[in-house]
């Protein structure tokens, strides 16, 4: 059953005799009232506004009530949001396919990419570098995001 100081109201674990906040001793803490929030066991939690002792173990903070804490790790790679396009995808699209406008499609440029089509045509196919530079400029980075404006995952 976990113990409750006196002196600042902090929960401790069975094994602690002396709150590590404050050092008071600690006494058996009252059962909670049904339906009211349990603290996470196994480390003190301090008041609102207090910081714990060094070397005082401190809880994991949720960022929602009911919701798990994640961490992130040293070495793991970031979220990335995986309705962002590829920017190598895109720009060896429009190396192969520049022409056609492929790679304005998978980017959401459409209208640019049926004038693409069009100047391709006309042309007799010379309008079909436009698309091949493109490609390049993807690949290099001068081209950095899509048509809603969010940025080409490598």
């Amino acid at each position: 059953m976990p113990k409750m100081c006196k002196n600042c109201g902090s929960l401790m674990d069975d094994n602690f005799s002396n709150c590590t906040n404050c050092g008071a001793p600690l006494e058996a803490a009252a059962a909670p009232a049904p339906g009211a929030p349990v603290p996470p066991q196994g480390a003190p939690v301090p008041p609102q506004g207090q910081v714990p002792p060094q070397g005082a173990p401190v809880p994991p903070q949720q960022p929602y009530p009911g919701q798990p804490a994640y961490q992130q790790y040293p070495g793991q790679p970031m979220y990335q949001d995986p309705t962002l396009k590829s920017k190598v995808l895109a720009g060896i699209l429009g190396l192969v396919f520049g022409g056609f406008g492929v790679h304005n499609f998978y980017l959401g440029y459409t209208s640019k990419a049926v004038i693409q089509i069009v100047v391709t045509f006309v042309t007799c196919g010379i309008g079909s570098l436009w698309g091949f530079i493109e490609g390049i400029m993807i690949l290099c980075g001068s081209i950095k995001t899509d048509a809603q404006g969010r940025p080409l995952r490598d």
